[in-house]
């Protein structure tokens, strides 16, 4: 674990014991969470935070949702923190079946995915908040504060995509992943750029473009952008 982990959990496990002496003839309900994440050393960072407060104890940990799956229906936690990775979303779905088994369960989703359609995927599914794993491992333990309140904890990134999807345009001619692709193009991706980030062929990209392109009624990719953000599909 590098120096900077250690600081981090050094910081909060201070940060965390003022808060319980300020509290301590307080009697709290220790609410479980269950954490589902696949990086030992994040996940271990976490358990060692989320154990090291009065209001919250974890109730398991695991790799993946295949070795979660009966284990969360079985402890039935208060707050699940999963991940979402992989080119196949993997998490999103998941999200679903939880909340459908356990319609009251508090889901905080902590992940490097960053994407305006993962993002909305994920709260559409049911997830109550979205934080970055660019943020503090404190910010995390306060987004589980907050979303046991009734909250939802977004990082300051993930809020600003959630304000412009809805800013805009409903009446979009494109498909989901042409906005995928759009949104990158404009955002002055390659196409080899926008086939790595997307996990699709350079042959598939183009497709893409070329159907927007269409749609649009354009030939350029200035006019394509312009023309997007002008009709606020973008």
């Amino acid at each position: 674990m590098d120096s900077c982990f250690l600081g981090q959990i050094a910081w909060g496990r201070s940060h965390l014991i003022k808060r319980k002496q300020v509290k301590k003839n307080a009697m709290f309900v220790r609410k479980k969470v269950i954490i589902i994440e696949h990086d030992e050393i994040w996940q271990n960072s976490v358990v060692h935070l989320v154990d090291g407060t009065d209001r919250f104890v974890v109730g398991g940990c695991y790799a993946d949702w295949d070795e979660a799956s009966s284990n969360v229906l079985r402890i039935k936690p208060d707050v699940v923190v999963m991940e979402i990775v992989g080119p196949g979303r993997q998490g999103i779905a998941e999200i679903s079946v939880i909340k459908e088994k356990l319609p009251d369960v508090e889901i905080l989703i902590v992940t490097s995915q960053d994407e305006d359609s993962v993002v909305i995927a994920a709260l559409r599914a049911g997830a109550s908040g979205y934080i970055l794993k660019s943020a503090n491992f404190v910010e995390i333990i306060l987004g589980i504060e907050e979303i046991v309140r009734g909250g939802s904890p977004l990082s300051s990134r993930i809020a600003r995509k959630v304000i412009q999807n809805l800013h805009r345009n409903p009446d979009t001619p494109f498909t989901r992943r042409e906005l995928e692709v759009l949104g990158l193009v404009a955002r002055g991706h390659s196409s080899s750029q926008i086939s790595q980030q997307l996990f699709i062929s350079r042959d598939t990209t183009k497709t893409h473009i070329r159907n927007i392109y269409s749609k649009l009624d354009v030939n350029k990719k200035a006019d394509a952008i312009e023309l997007a953000h002008r009709r606020r599909y973008i």
